[in-house]
């Protein structure tokens, strides 16, 4: 299978990924800002499933090698659906249509929920990257993205520095949430997650 194809296919899953969490951000916030964002990746998304259309083409060199060619371009073909979803959920929020309560309801019990935390002052969050705090390891908690100033920060990586008055979108369960909060507010100190790696219940 050629390299580029499965780096096609790893970029694609991973936008997917980011364009769903965004969507249902950008629903659940009524951000335009993160609306817009799925939309630009969703255009990105198509751009690779036509890559992936292409370099199959050119890979081909025997029926045996489009049988099994066939099948990563129904990967592809399934991702971007998922992509043109995220997409029409955030159409939602560009054309102002208000998301029923009953959205966030659902939300709030899903196994997952979604939450903005604010880093205030004296919060030891503040001035250190993602890959020293960890926080998925701490609280259980990730960070889909982060609005600083009037600027966006869409799927951060281990090497982004967060900062004071930092807005975090992140994704987990509500017990992760409490333990991030009290981490923003500056009411927990790191060294006491230190040792307690997070478990679901």
């Amino acid at each position: 299978m050629p390299k580029n194809i499965k780096d096609i296919l790893i970029e694609m899953k991973n936008m997917s990924e980011l364009m769903v969490d965004l969507a249902y951000s950008a629903l659940l916030f009524n951000s335009k800002d993160a609306a817009e964002e799925v939309i630009k990746l969703e255009n990105k998304v198509n751009r690779l499933n036509y890559q992936i259309k292409k370099e199959s083409l050119l890979a081909a060199r025997t029926v045996e090698d489009a049988e099994k060619l066939t099948a990563l371009l129904e990967v592809g073909e399934a991702t971007e659906t998922i992509a043109d979803s995220a997409k029409d959920i955030a159409d939602l929020v560009l054309k102002g249509i208000k998301p029923h309560p009953v959205f966030k309801m659902v939300m709030e019990e899903s196994d997952e929920v979604i939450t903005r935390i604010k880093i205030l002052e004296g919060s030891e969050l503040s001035d250190k990257s993602l890959g020293e705090l960890l926080l998925a390891t701490r609280t259980g908690m990730t960070v889909i993205a982060i609005r600083r100033n009037e600027s966006w920060i869409y799927g951060p990586d281990k090497n982004t520095i967060l900062s004071t008055d930092d807005s975090l979108i992140v994704k987990g369960n509500v017990t992760g949430g409490s333990l991030l909060l009290q981490l923003a507010n500056g009411e927990t100190k790191l060294e006491d997650l230190e040792y307690e790696e997070f478990t679901e219940d």
